[in-house]
């Protein structure tokens, strides 16, 4: 386990900066495994495939938002920055989170 927390093999979340062998090619860590992270983004079916290819924010508008990465709950297959579901932001489960950014 040097790249990312999942799997219930800690069965709990990380401190950030755990997995260091794991970071993005902009040095981000953590973008995946250890809790579905909550974005800004409104969520909308079919919306990549029309979304810009670079750095899309999702709709202007939408009822649910989007959480990203997989957790420490999940196996291998849903490891991945690419995953995202859609739910309501007010509702709390014990594998979810968010990250603080700034651009």
């Amino acid at each position: 386990m040097t790249l990312l927390n999942f799997n219930q093999i800690v069965s709990d979340t990380t401190p950030v900066g755990n997995y260091p062998k794991g970071a993005s090619p902009y040095g981000a860590l953590d973008m995946t495994g250890n809790v579905w992270q909550w974005v800004a983004d409104w969520y909308a079916n079919g919306y990549s495939s029309q979304s810009p290819s670079s750095n899309p924010h999702g709709p202007a508008s939408g009822q649910t938002r989007v959480a990203r990465g997989g957790t420490w709950y999940n196996g291998a297959t849903q490891a991945r920055v690419a995953n995202r579901f859609n739910g309501d932001p007010g509702n709390r489960f014990a594998d979810g989170g968010f990250r603080c950014a700034r651009s």
